[in-house]
C-alpha cells in the first residue's frame, strides 16, 4: 500500500530544509508563510498549493519536480 503523496510530499520537504540546516521557522520566515503551515505541511495535513509548493522550492534552492518526486 503507497503511503499519502501529501505525507510524502511533507517528507521531501522536511529533507530537503534539514539538508539546509533550517528549522520549520526559518524555512516559514524564507517563504513568507507562516510556520504552523510548514509543520502541517510536513506531517502531511495540508493539502499544499502549487503556488505554495513553487515558493517553497524557490527557498530551498531545489526545483518543485525535486520536491515532487517519488510521490504517486
Amino acid at each position: 500500500m503507497s503511503k499519502n503523496p501529501k505525507k510524502k510530499l511533507g517528507e521531501r520537504i522536511r529533507t530537503f530544509r534539514k539538508q539546509v540546516g533550517w528549522s520549520q521557522e526559518e524555512l516559514a520566515e524564507a517563504c513568507g508563510l507562516h510556520r504552523t503551515y510548514v509543520g502541517a505541511v510536513e506531517r502531511g495535513e495540508r493539502n499544499i498549493s502549487l503556488v505554495n509548493i513553487v515558493q517553497i522550492a524557490r527557498s530551498l534552492k531545489v526545483k518543485p519536480s525535486d520536491l515532487m518526486e517519488n510521490i504517486s
